[in-house]
């Protein structure tokens, strides 16, 4: 019920005003956004990169309408890369057994196809997407493509397929939630592709998606298994503790290395976990928001895990 009232939140312009407003609210988005600029994205990858981390960066803004607005955002991304070259933020190549050779960049990018223009002309989009490959490789990094709502998900399939002709690194990402996941990760599971697997973060239909966390979860560890004993290279996002000893046991099952996948999550959330798994051999990959369209992100994160609510909360209510 919780999840689907904040889900709901992000659709509403008046919470939307509400949130932008309250004078502590940049102080509460920190936490979650890296900032608004590239020098912030730039600021914030440096200090994990430092922490023994890794980062996919992401320039926030889904609701693009024009041709305009779509090459704004791509410009934005290749403003980025080119900062990332600059920094000397790039990829190496890791041999697996079970995975061939993949590229681990400690600073690559993460993009969606909605915000260069997929939701009114799927072409333009995919040239956008093609030219970020293209500048992402020539420094040594990689892209990876997010998942939206499920209407765009065989749309954003088909691209990444192209895009993956010339650009084999391009990463995807399948969402537990959706009854259609298995599917696809046996058809991603293969040499050399890179799959982020998360829980899913957009409301959907009873018929596309599992309702009950339980069920979610149980998709999720069915995914995992596919994708472990796949020849891929899995990403698995998630902050539950349970699923990251679940995913290190199957590690061990398939006789993975740590080289041979790795954990994401998000900018902000359990901070300490994602240093102790870093310790622990693991690479880490921290999803790192930056930009001004932040609030659709910031609802679907707290909707995630609503614990996040009663910081957002609090920190509204905070005379401090």
């Amino acid at each position: 019920m919780l999840r689907s009232v904040i889900l709901a939140a992000a659709r509403s312009q008046k919470v939307e005003h509400l949130v932008e407003t309250a004078p502590i609210s940049r102080d509460v988005v920190r936490r979650f956004v890296a900032g608004t600029g590239t020098a912030d994205a730039l600021a914030a990858t440096r200090q994990l990169a430092d922490a023994g981390l890794t980062i996919t960066l992401d320039n926030l803004g889904e609701d693009t309408l024009t041709a305009d607005q779509a090459n704004a955002t791509k410009e934005a991304y290749l403003e980025l890369l080119a900062e990332l070259g600059r920094a000397g933020l790039t990829g190496r190549a890791v041999p697996g057994e079970q995975t061939g050779e993949v590229t681990v960049a400690t600073a690559e990018v993460s993009l969606k196809l909605s915000a260069l223009g997929q939701a009114f002309d799927e072409q333009l989009a995919e040239k956008n997407a093609r030219e970020i490959c293209e500048a992402a490789a020539a420094i040594g990094t990689t892209v990876t493509l997010d998942m939206e709502d499920h209407t765009t998900t065989d749309s954003t399939l088909d691209i990444l397929a192209r895009l993956r002709r010339d650009h084999p690194g391009t990463g995807a990402v399948l969402q537990a939630y959706l009854r259609r996941t298995e599917s696809d990760c046996r058809e991603l599971a293969t040499a050399g592709s890179r799959v982020r697997l998360c829980k899913g973060a957009y409301k959907e239909p009873e018929h596309v998606a599992y309702q009950a966390p339980l069920e979610v979860d149980k998709s999720y560890v069915r995914c995992m298994n596919i994708l472990m004993a796949g020849e891929g290279y899995p990403m698995l996002a998630t902050h539950d503790p349970r699923l990251i000893a679940i995913a290190q046991d199957r590690a061990k099952w398939f006789d993975r290395s740590p080289a041979e996948f790795e954990f994401q999550m998000l900018y902000g959330i359990r901070p300490d976990e994602q240093a102790r798994l870093a310790r622990a051999g693991h690479t880490v990959r921290v999803y790192v928001p930056y930009g001004t369209e932040w609030y659709g992100y910031l609802m679907r994160r707290l909707a995630e895990r609503p614990a996040n609510l009663t910081f957002f909360a609090r920190a509204l209510v905070s005379k401090k």
